[in-house]
């Protein structure tokens, strides 16, 4: 299958580091991307949820942005999250994004508004219209309040050519077999939880946009190479090992248990802005267990 923009198979939803007085800790953010970079990222998504995107300011994203663009050197693909409720603050963030000569952008249903299918391809419709760059959609109705039905994405994708993809952080697979069958070929899905990396595979999906790729990079890209190549036990076998820790890691509003991982490996502070909390003691003891039993180091 051609792809018409290839953003890679794993892409990692990058965790903003915070200090201890919660302030962006840039420095830590250059050195998390070349972790990222070394451990089987081929793009790293920007301030998007997992980055707390809610609690950071425009300034602090676009600062985020310029840091994380430069650790790259361009030896990795940067996507940045250009979501709003509001199409005109989405399409603002666009065109600043673009002056970071940056890979791609990826924008969420609007939130909170609970637009209707008609109102949901309006506002995708003049973010595409608004730039040039390739724009990855993401339909997550469990934070939207709104599901964006497959006809919606396809009408979006025939008609412009720079919607390139989607995010689906949706269990409904015969939703996913609709829209695999109404959109275009070279119109790319991507899975939004690492749970359903693999059946999503099956159904056409090129890769997926991850948390715990922060920690099993390698071992989600072998998922996703072993079953492309045929090896399906082995791809199995993997995504049994890490099916536990796939769940454990949202026993908390995220990023909250991936901060704390990456914070016992000394990579940043666990810190977490407000109304998220960082994981109890009790948290940490019974996430650390999952991981330990699933005996792949980490």
């Amino acid at each position: 299958m051609g792809y018409r923009y290839d953003a890679g198979e794993v892409i990692t939803a990058m965790v903003t580091p915070f200090n201890e007085k919660r302030d962006v800790d840039y420095n830590k953010a250059e050195n998390l991307v070349r972790y990222l970079m070394e451990s089987g990222s081929d793009a790293i998504l920007v301030a998007g949820t997992t980055g707390e995107s809610p609690t950071l300011t425009h300034e602090e994203e676009l600062e985020l942005l310029s840091t994380v663009k430069r650790a790259t050197a361009n030896n990795c693909k940067v996507i940045m999250n250009a979501s709003s409720n509001c199409t005109e603050t989405a399409c603002r963030t666009a065109k600043l994004a673009k002056k970071e000569d940056i890979d791609a952008l990826l924008a969420v249903v609007p939130y909170y508004n609970k637009p209707n299918q008609a109102g949901i391809y309006e506002h995708f419709s003049q973010l595409a219209k608004s730039t040039d760059l390739p724009i990855i959609l993401y339909n997550i109705p469990s934070r939207t309040g709104v599901n964006m039905l497959p006809e919606t994405v396809a009408k979006l994708a025939k008609e412009y050519f720079n919607i390139v993809a989607i995010k689906q952080s949706y269990s409904d697979m015969d939703m996913i077999s609709e829209m695999r069958c109404l959109c275009p070929e070279d119109f790319s899905l991507y899975s939004g939880d690492d749970s359903l990396t693999l059946p999503m595979l099956a159904l056409g999906a090129k890769g997926v946009i991850s948390v715990a790729s922060h920690l099993y990079g390698k071992e989600i890209k072998s998922i996703i190479r072993n079953f492309k190549t045929g090896e399906f036990k082995a791809a199995l076998n993997m995504h049994k090992k890490l099916f536990p820790v796939f769940r454990k890691l949202f026993m908390a509003p995220n990023p909250a248990p991936v901060k704390s991982v990456l914070a016992n490996r000394g990579l940043i502070e666990e810190y977490v802005r407000r109304p998220l909390v960082e994981l109890t003691e009790l948290e940490k003891y019974e996430l650390f267990t999952v991981m330990d039993a699933c005996e792949i180091e980490y």
